[in-house]
């Protein structure tokens, strides 16, 4: 098993409202990357569907009962992902085909709720899904939360592939469970890579001794516009959209970081393939001063217990035992 891991992260901006064609966009990309020979290709939070700009940017978007709010979550859970989704069978095959892993945010409806999702696409087998265990600040209005049976990682074969969403990376349980996981490369997905966002994904490299791909991207209102016209131009929603400010809104600042906290490549707030030798003996070399899940941990001192179980909210009674 080869030692160097070729990874390929996409810093670019999505189809915002309109998944099919986001889907389309993304299905390019992951083909330009494997083109030279990624072997693992990461985008942002909820590149599909593109990040909730209004959320921050549009006056009065909280308001009760807004009607420009209420038209974009009408379009959000119209057009999200939903379990096995058909029209996710393109991507897969490609990556089936190709031999690839795709981390990808997106909005997933799960019944009549959506939740901020990381897709990991792995060759033949389903994605790997983690939900964001806690929407931050104004997200609450969109997203709900996910639980602890998609806090998981992907055995890639040359090590272990987990996800995070945003600050998911401020949770220090949420990183101890994913550190206990032994990731070799982790997925930092963040709407823009800001400056403290910067710090903590190099901190959780330096912490759990992984590689981190920091991954933001890139969009403009008129990306918000563009999209709301594909999926039917709601005259509410463009009003509020319109009430934003005009230019670039997420600004990328997409990096590469090693297991010693340094970034390896990073660029800026243009559009960007950003690639990278990921030279795997680098983890071993860092774990010798530092394993937060082994010789530096106190487990007499100190316990973590994760509950994995999907929680529904409803339980059905077992056969015999409902009540008359």
């Amino acid at each position: 098993m080869g030692t160097i891991v070729k990874a390929a992260l996409v810093q670019a901006a999505p189809v915002p409202l309109a998944i099919g064609p986001g889907i389309d966009r993304l299905i390019d990309f992951v083909s330009d990357a494997a083109d030279i020979g990624a072997e693992m290709v990461a985008f942002g939070e909820t590149f599909l569907g593109g990040y909730p700009l209004w959320l921050d940017e549009a006056p009065n978007a909280a308001i009760w009962d807004h009607r420009g709010t209420q038209a974009l979550h009408a379009i959000l859970l119209d057009q999200a992902l939903r379990g096995n989704d058909p029209r996710l069978a393109p991507l897969q095959a490609l990556v089936d085909a190709r031999g690839l892993l795709v981390s990808v945010g997106a909005h997933e409806r799960v019944r009549s709720t959506l939740t901020n999702t990381q897709y990991l696409f792995r060759p033949n087998r389903p994605p790997l899904l983690h939900r964001k265990l806690v929407p931050t600040h104004g997200e609450r209005m969109i997203w709900g939360r996910g639980d602890g049976s998609t806090l998981e990682t992907h055995d890639a074969g040359w090590g272990n592939v987990g996800q995070l969403i945003c600050w998911e990376h401020w949770m220090p349980l949420a990183r101890a469970a994913m550190h206990h996981a032994g990731e070799a490369v982790h997925v930092a997905a963040w709407p823009t890579v800001r400056e403290m966002y910067r710090v903590a994904s190099r901190h959780y490299a330096f912490e759990g001794r992984c590689f981190v791909l920091a991954t933001g991207t890139i969009q403009h209102r008129d990306d918000l516009l563009a999209g709301l016209e594909m999926v039917g131009g709601d005259r509410d929603a463009r009003d509020l959209i319109l009430g934003m400010p005009d230019g670039q809104l997420q600004s990328g600042g997409s990096c590469i970081i090693g297991p010693d906290g340094e970034v390896i490549a990073e660029t800026g707030a243009d559009a960007d393939l950003l690639i990278a030798d990921l030279d795997l003996t680098a983890i071993g070399r860092g774990l010798a001063a530092l394993d937060t899940d082994g010789h530096y941990a106190r487990p007499d001192v100190f316990e973590l217990r994760i509950d994995r179980r999907p929680r529904f909210g409803v339980a059905d009674a077992e056969d015999g035992l409902a009540a008359s």
